[in-house]
């Protein structure tokens, strides 16, 4: 590189080339996650996007941005949903010394925890 010019316009190309990568991966997990949309439309999708890349995420966007927001918020609220789930049934406990004891064995039979280790598991679903 010959000038901060060179350097500066670099920068500027990489910034331009990795916001173009995160649109592009979006636009294709959009695709995916669309269960409206069938099979051949979002093989034409990806065929454009290939070829016709630049042109292609221009018009998805346009076309189908509103429904990508309302998908990916979709998204957002299951996972939030599942996340207050999982952090309640931690929170509350797993269930009774019987079913503990049960899923520990089922541990142990499997191989993942050793006898010591189902032994602290017993000795804590019994207190």
């Amino acid at each position: 590189m010959d000038s901060f010019w060179d350097f500066f316009w670099l920068s500027v190309e990489i910034f331009f080339f990795v916001a173009y990568l995160l649109v592009l991966f979006q636009i294709i997990g959009d695709l995916f996650r669309d269960h409206e949309l069938s099979g051949w439309l979002k093989a034409v999708w990806i065929f454009f996007l290939l070829f016709v890349p630049f042109l292609t995420a221009l018009v998805y966007l346009i076309a189908r941005g509103r429904g990508m927001a309302e998908r990916n918020m979709a998204a957002a609220r299951a996972a939030q949903a599942d996340a207050e789930t999982y952090i309640r049934s931690v929170s509350a406990g797993a269930g009774s010394p019987a079913e503990e004891i049960a899923r520990a064995k089922s541990l142990h039979d499997a191989g993942v925890i050793d006898d010591a280790e189902f032994a602290a598991l017993k000795a804590k679903a019994l207190q």
